[in-house]
């Protein structure tokens, strides 16, 4: 099995479009309080992503991450998300991603994690939001920018592709690590709740 096909057999397993969580976001029937939790919470992983790209020296991305903060800022605005007591699971995401972006290969491998995973969450988030929540199109805009944006997950293989058989090793297993703390974030949020 090739590198690309090892990283994305393990995403696979984490699917996050299949988290109870997004299939009821998708659906309409996550309740709004749940959806404001999330957009606070989620934004502090959403401040950590710049820093993975410009760990492996893409600061243009870097910047486009930066501005892609301000566009959460405005669904969080949007949906009146409020501050909430820090959820542990969210604790844990954003520490896995800060430790994966310490290095180069782990942060290749944390960012294709999640950039692989973007577009069709991204596109399953706005279906949902368009259908069944009263969102705005500047309160949308985070998703639709990322529901088409498959060039980063692309210029991310080129990265694995680089890497040597030692630096992939540690690119995989922070592509695991993070899709476990991805999910395990949504758990946090879905069943506190429940």
């Amino acid at each position: 099995m090739d590198r690309i096909a090892q990283l994305d057999a393990i995403i696979s397993q984490f699917d996050l479009s299949t988290h109870p969580f997004y299939v009821e976001w998708r659906e309409g029937t996550l309740p709004v309080e749940r959806l404001r939790e999330y957009a606070a919470e989620y934004a502090r992983f959403i401040d950590t992503v710049d820093e993975g790209w410009d760990r492996i020296g893409e600061p243009k991305y870097g910047e486009i991450e930066r501005e892609h903060e301000r566009l959460w800022s405005r669904f969080q605005l949007e949906i009146a998300a409020g501050r909430y007591e820090p959820n542990p699971s969210i604790d844990t995401l954003v520490s896995a991603a800060r430790n994966s972006f310490k290095s180069k290969p782990e942060a290749v491998g944390a960012l294709y994690a999640f950039e692989a995973q973007q577009p069709e969450t991204a596109q399953s988030k706005l279906d949902g939001l368009t259908r069944h929540y009263s969102i705005s199109e500047a309160g949308r805009e985070y998703f639709k920018v990322h529901a088409k944006d498959i060039a980063e997950a692309v210029l991310l293989k080129t990265y694995i592709e680089a890497l040597s058989d030692g630096e992939f090793a540690r690119a995989k297993t922070a592509c695991a690590v993070l899709c476990a703390a991805m999910w395990g974030a949504l758990d946090g949020v879905y069943y506190q709740a429940a």
